[in-house]
């Protein structure tokens, strides 16, 4: 890729995706810049981790950049677009991965017809590993939402979607992570009540998820094909199956799917 990245905001998700990136090779550091509201001593950790470029010098920052990722709090998003606009130009990409925020708000805050790409990947991408959705707005044309494929792509896969699908994704791919976190510390906290070694445990529990995120991804099969396979009559997993049942777990996933993306929703009428 070409060109030079401005980032505004400095969170979790920015250093997923200057990781990603940075690893890869596709963008040097040098030809990325961060800024952030307040919080400096964060700054200048994404400035000695990655060797980008930090500078409180934003106009001259954003005068540079082919393409500027929003990527402050939805809560903060209103005053860093004021803060930013009048530097911004219309043969820049804005692509925004904060939650919840509609390109059409977006374009309304710039106050300019400018090329909008909405895209929600997850802290995958640090390790070149996300799952992103991407999605157009009114102004931006194939060409930017090329550019922004390309761009995800290099820290992971990327599917196009309609706008009004995103609060969904936002709650399956962009909070997922952390589900499977919730569920790998359960699994990590049973084997060492069990006495295993918590390293040992933390390596065989690892390498089940990646082995059935490759089953998954390899396999034709359903999902309820490939878990009905492992679950013979009387069995062990059949012993572990009743009992998530008996906890009303998938009833309990769905619903925090739900939650997520009601949030986003919520998070949305910020507007």
């Amino acid at each position: 890729m070409n060109g030079k990245m401005a980032f505004i905001g400095a969170g979790s998700m920015a250093e997923a995706i200057i990781a990603g990136v940075i690893k890869t090779g596709k963008i040097q550091g040098d030809n990325m810049y961060v800024m952030n509201k307040s919080n400096q001593a964060r700054i200048q950790h994404l400035k000695h981790t990655y060797s980008i470029q930090a500078t409180s010098d934003k106009a001259a920052a954003l005068r540079q950049a082919s393409i500027i990722v929003l990527s402050t709090k939805p809560y903060d998003m209103k005053e860093a677009i004021e803060d930013i606009k009048s530097h911004i130009r219309k043969d820049q990409l804005i692509i925004s991965v904060i939650a919840g925020m509609s390109t059409d708000y977006i374009t309304t805050l710039l106050g300019k017809d400018i090329p909008i790409v909405r895209a929600m990947p997850n802290t995958s991408a640090s390790v070149g590993c996300s799952a992103t959705a991407i999605t157009a707005g009114k102004h931006a044309k194939l060409i930017h939402l090329e550019t922004a494929q390309k761009l995800f792509n290099t820290i992971g896969s990327t599917v196009h979607v309609d706008e009004k699908d995103m609060h969904t994704v936002t709650g399956i791919s962009g909070s997922g992570p952390a589900y499977i976190y919730y569920l790998v510390e359960a699994m990590e906290s049973a084997a060492i009540e069990a006495g295993l070694d918590e390293d040992l445990a933390r390596k065989l529990i690892t390498q089940t998820v990646i082995g059935a995120g490759k089953m998954l991804e390899k396999s034709t099969d359903s999902t309820h094909v490939l878990r009905d396979r492992i679950t013979s009559k009387r069995g062990t997993t059949e012993a572990a199956i009743q009992t998530l049942n008996n906890y009303n777990f998938q009833q309990a996933v769905m619903e925090c799917v739900k939650n997520a993306r009601e949030r986003s929703i919520e998070l949305g009428k910020l507007e």
